[in-house]
């Protein structure tokens, strides 16, 4: 009986040893959904007609790919990064698609045009519409010259009023710490007066993209401000979203204590580097 019972113990350690084993190694995971983002940017990549036509769409995809791919302890982080990488080789697809039609429609309106002109026949019609043309399009021209002349002038004047400051990577809106309280990432009551008219402004341009980045001072641990500067930075964006911006335009990233604008040895420096930064991008993402 006792022999029957040591074997029992023993058949039952060889088997949970594996268990006990695997859950002890788990940890970071590719995301769900990493390797199917990638398989699509390489197809977009590998056709040369439209990679050729939304380089730097696509350079933005391969990033947001590559930072999909990277192991994730945070499933949701994960899904979201996955779901940003999607995203963003949708723009550039969609972008290269646009221009290869355009391009094309151009290529068949030359044909068309080098069609009229070896017809001797329709050689008087052809000068006539080109010159009805001509003066549409310059009516148009001027109507077009008022109205882009009105929109830069509300352009520069949202841009006062948000504080904007025009940089190489876009317009940055900077806000303090004011918008939270110490160690906290839940927005403050107050903060709506600082993000509606943020989120204002991206309603009325819907093709600029958006990257939302959340810094803080170095007190406290490395790992604590990292997070801390993430849970801000998703704050602001939820916010945006609630106020009509569309998700597939907006990008949150903590980015923790690396990036002070200041030194820390002050109480005025480290409010500097505690803040949450808003990239607005110039022009439609290209």
């Amino acid at each position: 009986m006792n022999t029957q019972i040591y074997r029992f113990k023993k058949l039952i350690a060889i088997t949970l040893t594996p268990v006990i084993f695997a859950a002890c190694s788990a940890g970071p995971i590719k995301p769900e959904g990493a390797d199917m983002a990638r398989n699509k940017l390489i197809q977009l990549q590998s056709d040369p007609q439209l990679a050729s036509r939304a380089p730097v769409a696509i350079q933005e995809a391969e990033l947001a790919v590559r930072a999909a791919e990277v192991p994730q302890e945070d499933v949701g982080l994960g899904k979201h990064l996955v779901f940003m990488a999607d995203r963003k080789i949708d723009i550039a697809t969609f972008q290269a698609q646009s221009r290869l039609s355009e391009d094309q429609r151009k290529m068949l309106s030359e044909q068309r045009d080098n069609a009229r002109l070896d017809s001797r026949t329709r050689e008087a019609d052809r000068a006539h519409s080109e010159a009805t043309a001509a003066r549409r399009e310059a009516n148009l021209a001027n109507m077009d010259t008022e109205i882009a002349l009105q929109q830069a002038a509300d352009l520069q004047k949202q841009i006062a009023e948000l504080n904007a400051k025009a940089t190489d990577r876009g317009l940055v809106v900077t806000l303090g710490d004011l918008l939270f309280d110490t160690g906290k990432a839940t927005l403050k009551g107050g903060a709506a007066s600082h993000l509606g008219k943020l989120a204002a402004f991206l309603n009325q341009y819907p093709d600029r993209t958006v990257m939302i980045e959340g810094h803080t001072d170095n007190v406290g641990s490395e790992d604590f401000n990292l997070g801390l500067s993430q849970r801000r930075a998703n704050s602001v964006m939820t916010y945006l979203i609630h106020q009509g911006v569309a998700s597939n335009r907006l990008a949150a990233y903590g980015k923790g204590e690396n990036f002070p604008i200041n030194d820390n040895e002050s109480a005025s420096g480290r409010q500097q580097n505690r803040r949450v930064e808003i990239i607005i991008a110039n022009t439609a993402t290209r």
